[in-house]
């Protein structure tokens, strides 16, 4: 039998909520349902008080063949159908440090605070697909617990499981954690100079290299440089995952 309780932490434990604080809540959904209509991303709600989904979007990247009614039913259960078993421990174990990290943040600022991670789900044809997960609070209890959260998923740019990283809105840093060494260790974004992120952005419409030349007054030669370049600094192999990783740590 599953127990979705390894998925929330003690220390996150939600229990009486006022009429006060559901007040706050009200007509909420309504912002995030027309937020899932205009972008591609998969986008999912969940309570820690009643340990549910709230809500599920329609966008099926997350739905592995399943209508968004059947997921928010299934709840974490879904997890346990659809996630593989050792990305499931690893679930298990992003819950633990996660919450650990977030018991030590001001209350005032735990809401600015985004834990991102990747693991496989296996969809309607069996095939195992590494998506990157998002999740930032929504509304905290009146002790500072993460009462509703939102989470996004998308494909994620990465090869393996894991890169758990947990970014703060305005800041340069972010944690990534180590699982051999079991810690955080603090790390600098990776800034991009002025033709790099051109040549990003003008890839990002669709241009070719000889047009991407054309239209910043080099050659096709000078392009292929930076980008070159750019996936070194990056980490990466070709364009798409370039502008995966841009995307995902909001490079541009």
């Amino acid at each position: 039998m599953e127990d979705i309780n390894k998925f929330f932490s003690k220390k996150n434990t939600v229990e009486d909520i006022s009429e006060t604080d559901e007040f706050q809540t009200s007509n909420y959904l309504e912002v995030i349902k027309a937020f899932s209509r205009i972008t591609y991303k998969s986008i999912y709600v969940i309570d820690y008080q009643k340990k549910t989904f709230e809500y599920v979007s329609e966008n099926p990247l997350f739905l592995c063949n399943h209508t968004p009614q059947e997921v928010e039913t299934m709840g974490y259960a879904f997890y346990f159908r659809h996630v593989i078993k050792n990305d499931l421990e690893l679930l298990f174990k992003i819950n633990e440090i996660g919450f650990d990290f977030y018991e030590q943040l001001p209350v005032d600022e735990r809401k600015l605070y985004t834990i991102s991670y990747d693991f496989h789900i296996v969809n309607e044809s069996k095939n195992a697909v590494l998506i990157n997960h998002k999740l930032t609070p929504l509304f905290l209890s009146p002790e500072g617990k993460m009462w509703k959260a939102m989470c996004i998923v998308s494909l994620s740019h990465n090869y393996t499981s894991g890169n758990i990283s947990i970014f703060k809105q305005g800041t340069d840093n972010f944690w990534k954690y180590s699982i051999p060494d079991n810690k955080w260790f603090i790390e600098e974004k990776i800034k991009l100079s002025d033709r790099e992120s051109e040549i990003l952005r003008l890839y990002a419409q669709g241009l070719t290299i000889s047009e991407i030349a054309k239209k910043i007054f080099v050659t096709a030669d000078t392009v292929k440089f930076h980008r070159r370049k750019l996936f070194d600094k990056l980490g990466v192999n070709n364009i798409t995952e370039a502008l995966s990783y841009a995307i995902n740590y909001k490079l541009l």
